[in-house]
Parts: C-alpha cells; sequence; structure tokens
C-alpha cells in the first residue's frame, strides 16, 4: 500500500472531507491512512464530538460502524477519482452480507480502523465491499457491502422518483 499521493504529502496530511460527497457534521471518519489497489484504510477517533457519541453508552453504537464501512468506501472512490482528475461523485450504500459487529460500543478515547478492499465491481457501477474494522489488532466488526455509484446521479435520483407510483 501506499501512503503518499501528490507531493510526496501522506495521505495522511489530507482533509478526508477532500475525498468525500458529505460535509460535516455527517462525516463520520477521520483520515484516510493507506490506499492501494482497490484498498483503503481509514481512522475514526471517538470522542464526545463524534457524530452519534452517546453519552449513557461512553462512546457510538456500534450500528454506526457500517456508516463508517460506507464512508470509508466513499473515501476509496474519492481517492480513485481524485487522481483521475475527475469529481468527487454520490454513491449509494444498498446493502450488506455477512454483518458481524461483536462489539457493543466505539468507546469514547479509542480509534478504529477501517479496511475496505473491492471484491468486485461491474460497469454499471455496481460493487461489493469486504469491509472490517479493527481496535488496535483485534477485528471488531466485518461484511460484505453492497453499494452503487451511477454514472449520472442526477439523472438516476431523477428516474428513480418518476418510476414510484402512488397507493
Amino acid at each position: 500500500m501506499t501512503d503518499k499521493l501528490w507531493d510526496g504529502a501522506p495521505l495522511s496530511s489530507i482533509d478526508v472531507e477532500t475525498f468525500l460527497p458529505h460535509r460535516r457534521p455527517m462525516v463520520l471518519i477521520d483520515e484516510v491512512l493507506e490506499h492501494g489497489h482497490d484498498s483503503l484504510l481509514t481512522a475514526t477517533h471517538i470522542s464526545d464530538a463524534s457524530p452519534y457519541f452517546d453519552e449513557t453508552l461512553g462512546g457510538v453504537p456500534n450500528y454506526v460502524g457500517i456508516e463508517y464501512m460506507a464512508q470509508s468506501i466513499a473515501a476509496l472512490a474519492g481517492v480513485e477519482a481524485t487522481l483521475r482528475g475527475e469529481p468527487i461523485q454520490v454513491g449509494f450504500l444498498l446493502g450488506s452480507r455477512k454483518l458481524s459487529m461483536p462489539l457493543a460500543v466505539f468507546a469514547k478515547g479509542e480509534t478504529y480502523t477501517t479496511e475496505v478492499k473491492r471484491l468486485y465491481q461491474e460497469d454499471t457501477g455496481l460493487a461489493v465491499f469486504d469491509c472490517r474494522i479493527f481496535h488496535g489488532a483485534t477485528q471488531v466488526a466485518e461484511a460484505n457491502v453492497n453499494v452503487f455509484q451511477p454514472q449520472d446521479t442526477d439523472a438516476y435520483i431523477r428516474e428513480s422518483q418518476g418510476s414510484s407510483t402512488s397507493i
């Protein structure tokens, strides 16, 4: 894996928002650490300011982990688009398979890394990723995540809205 993109700058020094179609406060991952062929490693630092932080739990509920995975996939797409000189595109989380999240809470004061690896991608924009979240060397969540990134997002949304039916 490589962690350098532009002029020798470490990938982790570039604001993660550069690679995402999201804007704060809905950016849930904090850093892009490493980029490789069809893969990306990100970091999320849990604090009181983390989106979805629950003081009664002392952290972020585990179900937010699927969004850590999805945003890491989006960041991979953003890094790849940036390297090609193309704009960042919106994608859609379609679902997951083999989801396992034995950790109940992403704890305050801890850092979690999310690793995403593209398993399959069609020309239509449909793709499947193997995603894993780690606390140190311990895997605390995993899933195969299905996503879709249309060529023309606006046309896709217009078409989807036009095909809906009312009861």
